[in-house]
């Protein structure tokens, strides 16, 4: 594949005369930020935002969310980032401290992903959490994050496909200063991500019928899609040195397959086979024990409030003390 220039202008032929420097950065604090690791940082605070909103839409609570959080989140980040050093080796052998130099670049979703996933199995069987409620939740804010943190591989000029003459294509500079018109695929797979985002908000989620459901949907959508794009980019992570029909086996082309084709076999062994009923999931037996627990709070307040037992007399209320002037019940006149 062509080195690309980090410091030349992206552009869309589409667009007209429009261009983008990738290398623009802005000043906060005395220290200077770069704008895609700026999108990337915006992309997961909305993406935590949105999950703590909704949670309890899977019967999870905020403050149980963010527990998991607390955990989940630095763990994905060293998952992401071995999981890119394991298949890119080739560039830390000779130096493997560079390995921890996660600043320079260098971390994989899919490595995230699976590392939240095995955080979520033990964190969730710790807490007697059911664990596929605690997945949907994190389900559409993953989708969120990788809709925007695509755009953030656009302005570092990574994640971009082969040379193609699509109308919608995007223009870059190799260090030879050559200009070459490639697919968009950070652009295709933040569409692909969005549209899967919906999906699941507008019609997964609101028919939802087993914990986990929204899971299995993600990596279905997510697994085609990203199974097509990953065949168009031209930075790919490799199996190692291994091969099919004769060609070098992408890792995460090949990942995308199998978690589409899990995720399929799933989803139609849960809708179809199973038959689960809608009392199973977990915010149902939430509501279930707040109303059984309203219930009793009822009852509770019903029995206190009871009259007093039969042939018991009321206690006789205090009378006024009589007055000066007797039966009358008239003053004096006279103020003390």
């Amino acid at each position: 594949m062509p080195t690309m220039m980090r410091d030349a202008t992206i552009s869309f032929p589409l667009l007209g005369d429009w261009s983008i420097d990738p290398s623009a950065s802005f000043t906060l604090f005395g220290h200077t930020f770069y704008w895609y690791g700026a999108i990337i940082a915006v992309g997961f605070i909305l993406a935590m935002l949105y999950c703590a909103r909704h949670c309890r839409r899977c019967g999870i609570k905020p403050d149980t969310l963010y527990d998991f959080l607390i955990w989940m989140i630095p763990l994905a980040i060293i998952g992401a980032r071995l999981y890119y050093v394991i298949f890119q080796w080739s560039d830390y052998r000779g130096h493997p401290l560079n390995a921890f130099k996660i600043w320079e670049g260098g971390l994989a979703i899919y490595g995230g992903v699976i590392a939240g996933i095995l955080t979520g199995i033990i964190w969730c069987r710790k807490r007697k959490i059911p664990f596929g409620a605690m997945a949907d939740v994190c389900a559409p804010g993953l989708l969120i994050g990788q809709c925007i943190g695509r755009w953030g591989n656009f302005l570092n000029r990574e994640a971009f496909g082969s040379e193609t003459t699509l109308p919608w294509r995007m223009q870059l500079t190799t260090t030879a200063g050559e200009l070459v018109e490639v697919h968009p695929t950070f652009l295709y797979e933040s569409l692909w991500n969005l549209a899967g985002l919906l999906l699941i908000i507008f019609v997964v989620s609101k028919a939802r019928r087993f914990d986990g459901e929204n899971t299995w949907f993600y990596f279905l959508w997510y697994g085609l899609g990203r199974f097509w794009i990953e065949g168009l980019r031209t930075d790919s992570l490799y199996l190692f040195n291994w091969t099919f029909l004769g060609q070098p086996i992408r890792v995460s082309q090949a990942l995308s397959l199998l978690l589409a084709v899990t995720a399929a076999v799933m989803l139609f062994y849960n809708i179809k086979i199973k038959k689960h009923s809608r009392d199973e999931l977990l915010v149902n037996q939430v509501a279930a024990e707040a109303a059984e627990g309203t219930a009793e709070a009822d009852i509770s307040t019903a029995e206190a409030g009871e009259s007093a037992p039969a042939g018991q007399e009321e206690p006789e209320l205090p009378q006024p003390p009589e007055t000066q002037n007797g039966e009358g019940g008239e003053t004096d006149g006279n103020t003390h």
